[in-house]
């Protein structure tokens, strides 16, 4: 079998169902935690913290097989910290982490450094683009697209044909309606339930979902 070798980038509560997944899928060796806000040695589920990002560059020169996770749930930050990867090592390569208990249909299409957690759903001709999150149960029904940094929270649910914008985050137990589309950098509130097309930059909630305000690129969420 062969062993991919990873480090994972963040060590908060995300990064420990990631740690999970990699440790239950059997063929990835985790070689330590990065994060430059918590010291050097502590400890996450007892992989330890082995410095800041910078020192990837050093562990990638020795080991160029190395690969990376990016395990920070909000999506404009990973967004942010990928790229900052890729401008100190233009090479590097990102793994995706599934959980061997999620449900992957036929013809999916998954990008890299996605992370599909435990109990997911995904059917048939769906497309999940880089660094997009799909968290425990969550469902993506036949045909859908997500496009880069967009996640589902746990139990969200979208119908048939339904398109996700960049950076756009479905929150917990939130539902689409199948043939709806999603904007950029939008959200869905938790427990919303989504009729109708959604544009760029809005918040929505309630059921069924209104717009509640606009939105700026890089307001949490989380």
């Amino acid at each position: 079998m062969n062993v991919e070798k990873v480090l994972i980038v963040g060590s908060s509560g995300h990064s420990k169902v990631v740690i999970d997944i990699f440790e239950k899928m059997g063929n990835v060796l985790i070689m330590g935690l990065i994060d430059s806000r918590r010291p050097k040695n502590s400890e996450t589920l007892d992989y330890k913290i082995l410095g800041s990002d910078d020192l990837i560059d050093k562990l990638f020169q020795k080991d160029p097989n190395i690969k990376i996770f990016v395990a920070i749930g909000d999506n404009f930050t990973r967004y942010k910290v990928v790229n900052r990867i890729k401008s100190l090592i233009p090479d590097i390569k990102f793994i995706s982490a599934i959980h061997p208990k999620s449900t992957i249909g036929k013809n999916v299409v998954i990008g890299e450094g996605v992370a599909i957690m435990a109990g997911v759903t995904v059917n048939s001709d769906s497309i999940i683009n880089d660094f997009c999150i799909l968290n425990t149960n969550a469902s993506l029904d036949h045909d859908n697209y997500m496009d880069i940094y967009s996640s589902l929270a746990p139990n969200s649910v979208t119908g048939g044909n339904v398109r996700i914008g960049r950076f756009s985050a479905i929150s917990i137990s939130a539902t689409i309606k199948h043939g709806v589309s999603v904007g950029e950098h939008s959200i869905i509130g938790a427990g919303s339930v989504l009729l109708k097309d959604c544009s760029d930059y809005k918040v929505l909630y309630g059921i069924p979902a209104r717009e509640i305000r606009n939105r700026e690129i890089e307001d949490k969420y989380l």
